[in-house]
């Protein structure tokens, strides 16, 4: 950016924002830029000079070249990948370039910081500050965590926070249980808002055991998560069914499997059978 103070000519010159976010301005030395639009950076050097050098300082502000800066954008997102920034973007605006949440994604978003960012003057009379929260100290990360649902829901602003230079924001993925074999309907089930739920709300979204169900033989397959070492436990949805048994709460990833009983399977496809040669032999008779 170029600086010209109109009573000292001699004072003009040409600086870069460093990665810290500060310019070298001579007598003053470095003064901090990052987050301050061009008028607001001629107020701070004007208020400098007056208070050292100058009775009446005048002090203009040109932006020379604004450059890109990467920010990466990863999780449970539609497109998520790196993006290029010339300026502060809000998160909202940030996730939106990422093609917005996708159906797995959990209720909180992170944004980490760290020593690498290169924040810097914002162009137009808007202020665009840079975060809510402080630079971080050099070497040091920092992490922020914004609840979605407040985020996109609330009409807090606060919350819509700025990204920076350099930021990483990351959407984790919500928990997933699974409900497999003689249901109604088996799949995956997102935790919404990461909330817990039992064995028999995870049968209610799977709409239900089938009519050739073994209920009594159903089992909870959980995988550790640090040993990746998988467990087979049983359950007897029927005990559950009547509170005979304790329902369980399921965790992350866990599997409820209800296999087939063969009795059961035998019994009604004589059913049908049978049933189909009833309604056959009315046809023929009517």
């Amino acid at each position: 950016m170029n600086i010209s103070v109109f009573e000292a000519p001699e004072m003009n010159c040409t600086v870069r924002v460093s990665a810290n976010g500060d310019i070298s301005f001579q007598l003053l030395g470095a003064v901090h830029a990052a987050g301050l639009t061009p008028r607001e950076l001629e107020t701070v050097l004007q208020g400098l000079l007056r208070r050292t050098y100058m009775k009446d300082p005048h002090v203009g502000v040109f932006l020379q070249e604004l450059q890109s800066h990467p920010i990466s954008v990863v999780g449970a997102l539609k497109t998520p990948g790196v993006f290029q920034i010339r300026e502060a973007r809000s998160l909202i605006e940030v996730l939106s370039m990422a093609g917005g949440l996708s159906d797995d994604a959990g209720d909180t978003v992170l944004i980490m910081r760290g020593a690498a960012n290169v924040p810097f003057p914002q162009p137009g009379d808007v202020p665009a500050r840079a975060s809510a929260s402080q630079p971080t100290a050099e070497g040091r990360k920092e992490i922020t965590e914004i609840n979605l649902k407040k985020l996109l829901d609330s009409a807090d602003s606060s919350m819509n926070v700025m990204v920076r230079p350099g930021d990483i924001v990351k959407v984790p993925r919500a928990g997933i249980v699974y409900v497999v074999g003689e249901v109604q309907k088996p799949g995956g089930f997102v935790l919404q808002n990461n909330e817990n739920i039992s064995v028999l709300q995870a049968l209610a979204l799977a709409e239900g055991p089938t009519h050739t169900s073994a209920i009594s033989r159903a089992r909870l397959i959980r995988t550790d998560p640090a040993t990746g070492k998988r467990t087979e436990t049983p359950l007897n949805l029927g005990r559950i069914f009547s509170g005979k048994a304790p329902d369980e709460i399921l965790q992350p990833k866990d599997i409820v499997f209800v296999p087939n009983s063969a009795t059961k399977s035998a019994i009604y496809r004589g059913s049908v059978a049978a049933l189909q040669t009833a309604t056959g032999v009315a046809i023929y008779k009517w």
